[in-house]
């Protein structure tokens, strides 16, 4: 019987704990706060320790808020909000351009190690555009494709063979006069020298010959270093003509279809304006090579007839070069001009020289004013300076060959990009018509009642 009060009393003790907790339940409740978490009863704990509990967990969870005269704390923006707008729009700009520079150098750098592929390549598409035109006549005249293609495939190539062997025979005809000439030409330039106002001394032009000869005989290897080269430059000019040869025959035959499925290679959605610009190049290029090689034959006859009647060895195979030199625009004109010049010089001495520069000066000044704007047109033209840089970029790029495919490169490209901004303008403007007229049929009908 003495032990039946303490077990009352544990009862009690648990009793009260639960009635503590079901007031705490009921203000967590009214105050709008999440109810504690119930916890085991432990009928041996003390009721002065769960007390001790329960007012250190009430005390953490409830903060007091900040004073009314506290300052706003402002959020912070996100990082990409705080970079300042021209800041955004440069680096964005910057990594497209470093890619875009990036992949250019990888191409350029894949180009020149298949260097003679590409420029047989396209020296074959600049031939394709130069015959082209003779095939379709052809077929329209009735020839089947394949007749018309091997006819203007080897005349055309039978033409250009004799130009080059006309001028190979010409130079080797008049090589003994011109060197005689030149000889001639350089005793006057000596004496004219001793007796000019320069006080010019026959020793000092003895001593600049002795260097010269130095110079020559000390730079003998070197010399037939490049010989060797000379003859490994030949045969990769033999593999590139044999290649342009093959490519302009296939061209000629079948370029439709290699166009169609170079086509194919393209993105669907940019297919329509890729399949519109082809054309327009292929005129733009066919319009470049015809034009320019009626101004070079005009300025090669004009030239050769003037500087064959003042007299200039030479004038034939002269005249020649002065026709393949005009198809780099610009610079091959004034060099070509400048040797016709410098061998009226050595041969025929100073005054047939300056009426020799009159005629090129005179040719060319009517070539840039009248036959260029006449015959190329609008089709092909090309600001100046963009002729300079690209001519001096190809040259440094692939020798004489990139400066001869820079200018027609340069056109097309300008050609293409002017059709394809004209096409993705029209593009928009189609697609924000036909959602003009989409809206009204979108929007529901309201019934008057």
């Amino acid at each position: 019987m003495s032990k039946v009060p303490g077990w009352l009393g544990r009862i009690g003790a648990g009793l009260s704990q639960m009635g503590e907790r079901l007031d705490e339940r009921k203000a967590a409740a009214a105050e709008g706060e999440p109810e504690p978490k119930a916890e085991p009863v432990s009928a041996a704990a003390p009721s002065a320790g769960s007390g001790s509990a329960s007012a250190s967990s009430s005390a953490s969870s409830s903060v007091p808020a900040p004073p009314d005269y506290a300052p706003a704390i402002q959020p912070r923006p996100e990082p990409s909000a705080a970079v300042p707008w021209g800041l955004r729009v440069a680096a964005e700009a910057g990594w497209r351009l470093l890619v875009l520079a990036g992949t250019i150098w990888v191409l350029a750098k894949a180009i020149s190690q298949v260097q003679l592929v590409v420029m047989a390549f396209l020296a074959a598409l600049l031939i394709t555009a130069l015959l082209q035109p003779t095939v379709a006549r052809l077929i329209k005249w009735g020839l089947p494709r394949g007749l018309a293609t091997a006819v203007t495939f080897i005349s055309g190539f039978i033409v250009m063979g004799l130009v080059g062997w006309f001028v190979v025979w010409q130079v080797m005809e008049n090589l003994d006069t011109l060197s005689n000439r030149v000889q001639e030409g350089i005793d006057e330039l000596q004496q004219w020298l001793l007796d000019s106002p320069f006080h010019v001394t026959e020793d000092q032009i003895k001593e600049i010959a002795n260097n010269l000869r130095e110079t020559i005989g000390a730079n003998t290897e070197e010399i037939t270093s490049t010989g060797l080269e000379g003859v490994t430059v030949m045969l990769e000019i033999l593999t590139g003509i044999l290649l342009a040869m093959f490519s302009t025959l296939f061209l000629l035959y079948d370029g439709k279809r290699i166009w169609n499925w170079t086509l194919k290679l393209v993105p669907a959605q940019a297919r329509p304006g890729v399949a519109g610009a082809g054309p327009r190049a292929w005129r733009t290029l066919t319009a470049y090579v015809r034009g320019t090689v009626i101004v070079a034959l005009i300025d090669a006859i004009f030239i050769g007839v003037g500087i064959y009647f003042l007299d200039v060895p030479m004038a034939v195979p002269l005249a020649v070069f002065i026709f393949l030199f005009a198809f780099i625009p610009l610079v091959g004109a004034v060099i070509s001009g400048a040797l016709a010049v410098v061998v009226a010089l050595v041969t025929q001495g100073v005054f047939t020289a300056l009426m020799a520069l009159i005629v090129v000066l005179a040719v060319q000044q009517i070539e840039g004013h009248i036959l260029q704007p006449f015959i190329l047109g609008r089709a092909v033209r090309v600001h100046p300076l963009a002729v300079v840089l690209s001519v001096a970029a190809g040259g440094m790029i692939g020798g004489i060959g990139g400066a001869v495919m820079a200018v027609p490169l340069v056109a097309v490209t300008n050609t293409v990009v002017g059709y394809l901004r004209t096409w993705s303008k029209e593009n928009a403007l189609r697609a924000s018509a036909a959602s003009a007229e989409a809206e009204p049929a979108d929007r529901p009908t309201v019934e008057s009642g």
